[in-house]
């Protein structure tokens, strides 16, 4: 599949590191202005001067190819014109510094900088630490480094009192850690603007969705239960469909998480308050990962819909949440007339999965478990209470 893109957008792989590009192209120009400096401090020592400028025109207009090629973002295929432009940056930078050889004597780059100087030999370490991490970078700083001393024939103990190996080391690594650290930076910002847009297409399709569906099936569960008769059972079938729906909506935009960071369950619970749903938490946060927490308030959700759909209008019911230590316990419980025994089973077999699926199979899926207290035999008015356990990992 072909992707097309805008010629103002960046690739979203290299975008994170933008800002580092075009810093660094800056550096360039100022190790550049630095070893003209250094030319006009040394070429009178130098044998062949005429090449030595010639070699730092070359230096100065390979400075301003890459500067702009490495900064700039419209060009066609720039991921590919990045890597040739970086792997160029190394062939000159090492044929500069073997060049020190043809225009110097050796008694002066035996004991001086080579041509082009050490900071603008560090460009190259610095784009390859950006474009390949750390371990490119390190790996640009040995082979500079070695080039150098080659050059210098220094290959003795003079190797560890000079400054060039441990500075280009130090650089690649450095630049390559902000590399990885922005490209990480990056990748979790455009998740939260995934996030952020699904949960505005979510919002979107609530309202929707709730202006037509779920109208329509609520309107046919109450004119069911006022005709009677056949369509009682029509009724019941759309109140579940009705309940089914409302869950759906209300844990879309949950599933897009990992679930790596914790939550406080409390505020999950507590939302479901209503004049009719009375909810108790302890005083102390319950913390519990994204996803856990979440699917436990999914599950306390499923069961209220169920008192409303099955308890009758006046039934109140009752959300405790205990943290005792191991586990997580969570209690749903209503005054309404019960469960007759065996009516779960019932339901399952034909086919009607909500219970299984909204209450037990989430739990479940957390390593807890969900029982119903009541169901074996309720008595009149006992009403239905869900017990969720849920088990914790321990605390340091």
């Amino acid at each position: 599949m072909t992707v097309t893109r805008g010629t103002e957008e960046p690739d979203p792989v290299w975008a994170a590191t933008a800002p580092l590009w075009r810093a660094v192209q800056a550096f360039r120009l100022v190790t550049l202005l630095y070893a003209v400096g250094q030319q006009i401090a040394s070429v009178s020592y130098y044998g062949n001067q005429r090449l030595s400028w010639a070699l730092i025109a070359v230096m100065a207009v390979w400075s301003g190819i890459s500067a702009v090629l490495l900064s700039q973002w419209r060009i066609r295929h720039e991921p590919r014109v990045r890597r040739a432009v970086v792997v160029g940056d190394h062939v000159v930078v090492i044929a500069l510094i073997f060049a020190t050889r043809l225009v110097a004597p050796y008694d002066w780059y035996h004991h001086h900088q080579t041509l082009p100087t050490t900071l603008w030999a560090a460009n190259a370490v610095v784009s390859a630490a950006i474009l390949w991490g750390p371990f490119g970078g390190v790996c640009s700083g040995l082979l500079i480094s070695a080039a150098v001393i080659t050059a210098r024939a220094q290959w003795d103990f003079d190797v560890w009192r000079d400054a060039t190996l441990p500075v280009l080391i130090s650089v690649g690594l450095a630049l390559g850690l902000a590399s990885d650290t922005a490209h990480r930076a990056h990748a979790q910002l455009q998740r939260a603007v995934r996030l952020t847009a699904a949960a505005r297409e979510r919002e979107r399709l609530a309202r929707e969705v709730h202006d037509g569906v779920l109208q329509v099936l609520s309107y046919i569960k109450r004119r069911g239960n006022e005709i009677g008769g056949l369509t009682a059972e029509l009724a019941q079938r759309a109140g579940e469909q009705e309940v089914a729906l409302r869950v759906l909506i209300s844990e879309q935009g949950d599933r897009t998480d990992a679930g790596g960071a914790e939550e406080d369950l409390r505020p999950l619970l507590t939302a479901q308050a209503t004049p009719s749903v009375l909810v108790s938490t302890p005083g102390h946060p319950v913390r519990l990962g994204h996803r856990s927490a979440r699917e436990v308030a999914a599950a306390v959700a499923a069961a209220l819909a169920n008192v409303v759909q099955h308890a009758g209008p006046g039934a109140k019911a009752y959300v405790l949440l205990e943290d005792i230590g191991d586990e997580l316990v969570v209690s749903v419980r209503d005054d309404g007339p019960g469960i007759p025994p065996g009516r779960l089973a019932e339901a399952e077999g034909q086919g009607r999965m909500g219970v299984s699926r909204s209450i037990v199979g989430r739990i479940a899926a957390l390593g807890g478990t969900a029982q119903l207290l009541f169901e074996p035999a309720p008595a009149d008015g006992e009403g239905a209470e869900w017990e969720f356990r849920v088990p914790l990992e321990p605390r340091h």
